[in-house]
């Protein structure tokens, strides 16, 4: 073993605090970047092998109802590979032991190419029970999420109101499909309010008078082939017969969402790890340059040896390499515990065929290329340092720094200081950029706490806007088509109800300056109470008597301004197209969407003065006989209940959001006490002969350590609202790197989550305060006093 290679253990064994406070934050870096990139990877690899198993078509498109000779047409156009037409219809679904009904989306499922195994485009996967069969009673399939959350099993048996008429229904078994990996009937998954079933195809076709048509239809096309081109074509084939709009897989609901779950790890796997390494360069780079200050004589004594430049400033690059090495090494061994915890949680919503957690070679060469690029950046000002020396200006202490007032000082106000404070400001202005340093680093800790803990603020002002605001109804319900008002005024005298409001939702096709949106009108009474459009800023809008008001994710991608005329084709019953001026522009949350008043749409659409949804406000005493009544109320599609949805999100955003913001605290704390306790104990090495030197004036030890441990106070003190101005931005960095063209989500973080993050980061420093603390007592002061520069 070499000198310098017996230095550098020595060294390493010395500075054993420093290296693991070091190796700590690297650790963490390394497990937030391989363990958040591994759950990618292994969710996007076992994504793609379910689509491809599977064979996900590659085209979608809903209609009104169309004859199946269309589907002959549909195949001959450029391009398409394969066609499957389907029959699919939502029903309220009546569930054993469950007092609300639930929504149930039927698929028509061909049975004889299910027993020939040759299902073709969204193939089922069995996952229990047996395939059903085409006898005397209506055997069905089930999503295995929706089983599995609502407790049912093959043999059990519901109700469900298909096209007004109660059907007995016998579950058979549950099977998944790459095209409901996500089931939803707005964009939230819910598999508690929301199933799949499948039937036989002829039972589908008779129920709802379906026979020789179909109101659904999936493509794959040829490998290479433009997606554009054979969305139009679709499209302009399908629009005499009411059609909803195309669209590519990747504006599929399911794999959007799927998608879009993807994308946010991948931002998390950048981001936070990027922060840390960043945090540990800065840390390197203090450690490191106290080093070889406090090392001039060695270092000149092995220049005087005829050690040369390069093997000196190599020596300290391995110190900085080891303690990344030594990071790498827990980060990956903690990138295991994270990876798979996340990946758990992800099974329970995915729920893919095969889901096996696995850290790609590549990602663990990379972290530790990154690691060791970090440490040769953070040791750069050292080694610029080492090879500066020169052996005779080396034995030489260093010059004194010089000393001149400051400038409080300066402003006169040195007069109101203690002696101690003097000494702080002193030392914080002699070392501007080692300060700035420190307490930029101890407010990324707090932005960290902040990021962490924004979402249950961001999910919580969600909950209050949508179910609240919005939503201020008890229950919404679905006609399958629109229906006279009378309907909403039978809605009433159902029991329990104290009021209801009708409103409609249509598909619509818009057009401005050549650009084209497929969405939905959302047309609402005047004086609408329980469902209303709400501007995240100004609350509660009025529409407008004429005109249509424009979420702002529409008016974005429109490029649409106030006053400007809109082009609006109504795609299912009428298919008119008119004219409107868009009169304003709310900022919602979620979807590209339209508003219109109902009596305006109705009279532009040209179809009856109808409804096709209504919101209930029901008497909660009631709702027994309520829910009663609406499972055999014939006109009702679907049913919503606000209560039982907020709780099952609450719950589940909760959870997932807990976990993840209790990992957050971990690290920040982590991150804090690395920075707090080496900027400390780096301060006290550096005046250590200073504060002996008190020692043996009659200062006490806690008068000794309030001066060393008043500096890091004031860096505390500054840090923390500088923290929480970079935790807003990087909560805001963050939602603005997750944004997609359906959510807008906006960044709220309450007083409560500034407050939390900034003692939990105190607490961090006060628990580092105490560590130095210990290191000042045990200071010998005849052995400090002996050595002096």
């Amino acid at each position: 073993m070499t000198a310098l290679q017996t230095k550098l253990w020595r060294d390493v064994a010395r500075l054993r605090a420093q290296v693991m406070t070091i190796a700590v934050v690297v650790a963490i870096g390394v497990a937030g970047f391989v363990g958040m990139f591994a759950v990618h990877d292994s969710l996007q690899s076992s994504r793609d092998a379910f689509y491809r198993d599977n064979r996900l078509a590659d085209l979608f498109a809903g209609v009104k109802r169309a004859p199946a000779s269309l589907g002959a047409r549909i195949e001959a156009l450029p391009g398409v590979a394969e066609v499957k037409l389907g029959v699919v219809f939502d029903a309220q679904v009546d569930l054993p032991g469950v007092l609300q009904p639930v929504t149930g989306r039927f698929i028509g499922l061909d049975l004889p190419s299910v027993h020939a195994n040759r299902q073709g485009l969204n193939r089922l996967t069995l996952r229990a029970g047996r395939w059903p069969e085409r006898d005397g009673q209506i055997e069905a399939l089930v999503s295995d999420r929706f089983a599995a959350a609502r407790n049912l099993q093959p043999g059990d048996v519901v109700h469900a109101i298909l096209n007004g008429r109660l059907q007995r229904i016998h579950l058979v078994g549950t099977a998944v499909t790459p095209e409901y990996v996500f089931a939803s009937q707005g964009g939230a998954p819910d598999d508690t309010s929301f199933g799949i079933w499948w039937i036989d195809s002829q039972r589908m076709t008779e129920a709802f008078d379906m026979q020789g048509a179909f109101n659904q239809v999936a493509l794959r096309l040829h490998a290479g082939v433009p997606e554009q081109a054979v969305l139009n074509a679709l499209d302009h084939l399908l629009e005499p017969y009411g059609s909803l709009g195309a669209v590519g897989r990747d504006r599929q609901l399911s794999t959007k969402i799927v998608t879009d779950e993807l994308a946010q790890l991948q931002v998390m796997g950048t981001v936070l790890p990027a922060i840390f390494l960043a945090v540990a360069m800065f840390i390197l780079n203090v450690v490191l340059s106290r080093q070889v200050a406090t090392q001039r004589s060695q270092i000149a004594a092995l220049k005087a040896l005829g050690y040369g430049d390069v093997a000196i400033a190599w020596h300290y690059t391995q110190l900085a390499l080891l303690i990344a090495g030594l990071g790498v090494a827990v980060g990956l061994a903690l990138s295991q515990f994270i990876g798979r915890g996340m990946l758990s949680l992800y099974d329970e919503v995915f729920r893919f065929d095969r889901l096996a957690y696995a850290t790609d070679t590549g990602l663990v060469l990379v972290s530790a290329l990154v690691a060791a690029l970090a440490a040769a950046a953070g040791t750069w000002t050292a080694i610029h340092a080492v090879v500066r020396l020169r052996p005779a200006q080396a034995m030489l202490p260093p010059a004194p720094p010089a000393y001149t007032a400051t400038l409080l000082e300066r402003l006169g106000l040195g007069r109101f200081m203690s002696t101690g404070a003097r000494m702080v400001v002193r030392n914080l202005e002699r070392r501007p950029l080692r300060a700035v340093f420190t307490v930029t680093g101890i407010a990324l800790a707090v932005a960290l706490q902040i990021s962490g803990a924004f979402w249950l603020d961001a999910i919580a002002h969600i909950v209050d806007v949508q179910f609240r605001q919005v939503q201020q109804g008890d229950v919404l319900v679905n006609f399958h088509r629109p229906v006279p008002l009378d309907a909403v005024r039978d809605l009433r005298r159902l029991p329990g109800v104290i009021d209801a409001e009708g409103y409609r939702t249509e598909a619509v096709k818009i057009t401005l300056r050549g650009t084209t949106k497929d969405t939905a009108v959302m047309a609402l009474r005047g004086d609408a109470r329980l469902m209303r459009l709400v501007d995240e800023k100004r609350g509660a809008l009025a529409l407008p008597p004429e005109g249509v008001v424009l979420s702002g994710l529409l008016a974005q991608a429109l490029g649409a301004r106030v006053g400007d005329r809109v082009q609006i084709r109504f795609r299912l019953w009428s298919q008119r197209t008119v004219e409107v001026t868009v009169a304003d522009i709310a900022h919602t949350m979620f979807g590209q969407l339209l508003y219109m008043n109902l009596d305006t749409l109705n009279r532009l659409a040209g179809d009856g003065n109808g409804v096709a949804d209504a919101a209930l406000q029901v008497d909660p005493q009631a709702m027994d006989a309520f829910w009663a009544a609406v499972k055999t109320a014939p006109l009702i599609n679907s049913v919503f209940d606000k209560a039982s949805t907020l709780t099952e999100f609450t719950h589940r955003t909760q959870r997932n959001m807990g976990v993840f913001s209790g990992i957050l605290t971990l690290f920040a704390v982590a991150m804090a006490v690395g920075i707090i306790y080496n900027a400390a104990r780096i301060s006290l090495s550096e005046r250590a002969w200073e504060l002996a030197s008190l020692r043996v004036l009659g200062m006490t030890r806690a008068e000794v350590s309030v001066l060393l441990l008043a500096e890091l106070l004031a860096e505390l003190l500054l840090a923390l609202p500088l923290g929480a101005l970079l935790g807003w931005g990087l909560a805001s960095l963050m939602m603005r790197l997750m944004a997609s063209d359906a959510i807008d989500f906006p960044v709220v973080i309450e007083p409560a989550t500034y407050a939390s993050a900034a003692l939990i980061v105190l607490a961090a420093g006060v628990v580092s305060a105490l560590l130095v603390r210990r290191q000042i007592d045990r200071l010998d002061l005849v052995s400090v006093l002996k050595v002096r520069e």
